[in-house]
């Protein structure tokens, strides 16, 4: 079994591109696999010129705790300047001042919060991977600069069964009233076979529903600015029902819980 590490991201705004244009940034409801990868990247100090091949190797099953709500940003760009300084069309020319302004939509996801579990069978990197998002060579950011992570990303390094904690591990979520149980979306770029096997272990009377299996566009080969290349990968999605006692609220109240367990699962966790 594939040993693993356990991240955190929340932040007030967060940004994962799918299928993004100049004139529409959108944002995927869960961090991509490219975003992830490119975090690590930025964490290990990396050009974007340096081949991804290492990077490859690492597999990302992501807990989405608290989905957020879609924000649109209305950008404009290269307005009320003078020709000289307007934006360069494609052809390297400069666009008159009249017809100078660009229009752009941002989106965001605000006040989402996500707990990943990062596997790979090849040890030394997930140490490296480890070390590096605790001491980042360059700034981490969640999907776009704007958006850093409201606090460290590594809750534990180095763990076993990786898949038994991402069920367990307390949820960034206001416990809702009169209920038993939460619905807790989980999406992979892998199949979910170990997460099923360990929700079944965890939790002997869940009914397990069927497996979402989908493309996505978001396996990135490279990051040069001039050959930026994606290629698209088969997306693993479920949706699986916790206890709501793992509903720990959000903020202050949510890292107490997940130091508590942390805590108490230290020797588990190894």
């Amino acid at each position: 079994m594939n040993r693993g590490l356990l991240l955190q991201l929340t932040a007030p705004l967060q940004t994962w591109g799918h299928r993004s244009r100049f004139n529409e940034r959108d944002t995927a409801t869960a961090p991509t696999r490219s975003g992830l990868i490119g975090l690590m990247a930025s964490a290990l100090g990396r050009g974007r010129e340096i081949p991804l091949d290492d990077l490859q190797a690492l597999r990302f099953t992501v807990r989405i705790d608290r989905a957020g709500s879609r924000l649109r940003d209305f950008h404009t760009v290269g307005g009320g300047m003078p020709r000289r300084l307007t934006l360069p069309t494609a052809e390297g020319k400069r666009r008159s001042p009249g017809s100078a302004t660009l229009i752009s939509d941002r989106y965001y996801l605000q006040d989402a919060a996500f707990t990943i579990a990062v596997t790979s069978g090849d040890a030394p990197l997930l140490r490296t991977c480890a070390q590096a998002l605790k001491n980042p060579r360059w700034p981490l950011y969640l999907g776009r600069r704007s958006c850093p992570p409201s606090g460290p990303v590594v809750l534990a390094d180095d763990v076993a069964s990786p898949m038994r904690h991402l069920l367990r591990l307390p949820l960034s979520r206001i416990p809702p009233r009169r209920t038993e149980a939460v619905v807790v979306e989980f999406t992979a770029d892998q199949p979910l076979t170990e997460l099923i096997r360990a929700a079944q272990t965890e939790f002997p009377d869940m009914a397990v529903p069927d497996v979402l299996v989908q493309e996505a566009p978001d396996d990135p080969l490279s990051f040069a600015p001039r050959d930026r290349r994606y290629r698209s990968r088969t997306q693993h999605r479920i949706t699986l029902r916790l206890p709501v006692t793992q509903c720990q609220g959000v903020g202050t109240a949510n890292l107490h819980a997940l130091a508590a367990y942390l805590d108490h699962e230290q020797e588990a966790l190894r």
